[in-house]
């Protein structure tokens, strides 16, 4: 059975849409018009092993926060709809990335229960244009619309590149090991029966 999702959003702010393939090669076709968000989601495909497309655009204009924002919702839909019932998947995922002199760890649940546990503290504000606080907003986006627990922690590094570029690394590759099938596990991995 495959597992991919299509997802469309159109708002006053935003309009953005994504395909999503667990089971691909790792090929990332992103365009937001944030060029620096485009990075890090196609590192994210290239590292999870998904094929992934992302197009969107917004009112940039004002600030990259609404686009980012829904960015991580409808990534986030994509993965619960791709998932569906989640049977026979790992359901935890845990990656610890080096970037150079970076070190970040991403842990997560595919619990049906969302929640974010942040801790990045980059010793800039910005790459380029790219306001690095809106990397937390993604995420926490992500958690609500996928309904998963997701820690996400920067050990250290001076870098803000190679800090940010770590964390999305690491969340790809947590991600991976969580989604992939496994054929010990029959329905899903919860003594409740349902995730």
């Amino acid at each position: 059975m495959a597992r991919r999702a299509r997802i469309e959003r159109k708002t006053a702010e935003t309009d953005i849409r994504v395909l999503l393939d667990l089971d691909g090669t790792g090929t990332g076709r992103i365009d937001t018009t944030i060029p620096f968000l485009d990075h890090m989601l196609t590192l994210t495909a290239r590292h999870g092993l998904f094929d992934l497309t992302v197009t969107g655009s917004g009112d940039t204009d004002i600030d990259d926060h609404h686009l980012v924002e829904d960015i991580g919702i409808c990534l986030g839909k994509a993965f619960a709809e791709a998932l569906g019932a989640k049977e026979g998947i790992s359901r935890y995922g845990s990656a610890t990335v080096p970037m150079d002199e970076s070190l970040a760890a991403v842990h997560l649940d595919v619990s049906g229960r969302s929640c974010l546990v942040y801790d990045a503290k980059f010793g800039a504000r910005r790459i380029k244009t790219f306001d690095l606080a809106l990397i937390r907003e993604f995420f926490a986006a992500f958690a609500g619309a996928s309904g998963m627990t997701l820690h996400v922690k920067v050990m250290y590094g001076k870098n803000s590149h190679h800090m940010a570029e770590a964390m999305f690394k690491a969340f790809a590759r947590a991600l991976r090991e969580a989604v992939e099938r496994n054929a010990r596990i029959r329905g899903v991995l919860s003594t409740k029966g349902t995730l």
